[in-house]
């Protein structure tokens, strides 16, 4: 039966949502007292788990900036500490009496392996370019000379380079070949 018949019939037309009546001797205040203190309560959990959340951010944050402060302080420690026992060779062979040439250059071979080791260590590697082709990002080229080498190769190198980790520390300080003669055309 549809509405229409309903009304020409003279029976009540039903609404899909219908009134509820409150039931006689029921007092509905404490269902909604009792849900205003249930949401303010998880309210308040929500915020508390909130603001703990957010301190707890604020403590990583400081810790990790304290971390990076001490490891840019103490960055190169361990490349420190493999420097010494050059330092100590070095202290050692001026102190030393009696030095003939050949101790003295005994000594600075071990001073110098030494050095070799602790620049391994640190991944610090030389730069010595004689006979390859010039690298303007790893070498300096001091001059140009004519050469019976191919253009653009290092023909002297006067001071080796160095990197870390394949970033330049110092390049190296080169004389460059403009190429011969013979090869122009």
């Amino acid at each position: 039966m549809t509405a229409q018949d309903r009304q020409s019939d003279g029976l009540p037309i039903e609404t899909e949502n219908p009134r509820v009546e409150p039931q006689p001797g029921v007092d509905p205040a404490p269902d909604i007292a009792a849900l205003l203190h249930k949401a303010e309560a998880e309210a308040a959990d929500l915020k508390d788990a909130w603001l703990r959340a957010r301190a707890e951010t604020e403590n990583v944050r400081r810790q990790g900036q304290a971390d990076v402060a001490r490891a840019t302080r103490f960055a190169i420690e361990k490349f420190a500490a493999d420097l010494l026992p050059v330092k100590d060779a070095l202290e050692h062979a001026l102190m030393a009496q009696n030095v003939t040439i050949e101790t003295l250059r005994d000594g600075t071979e071990l001073t110098l392996k030494n050095l070799q080791s602790a620049f391994s260590r640190a991944n610090v590697q030389e730069v010595d370019p004689a006979g390859q082709k010039f690298d303007p990002h790893r070498h300096e080229a001091m001059q140009m000379v004519e050469s019976q080498q191919p253009a653009n190769t290092v023909v002297t190198v006067y001071q080796k380079g160095y990197v870390l980790n394949d970033r330049v520390l110092r390049p190296a300080m080169v004389t460059v070949s403009q190429g011969s003669d013979d090869h122009e055309d």
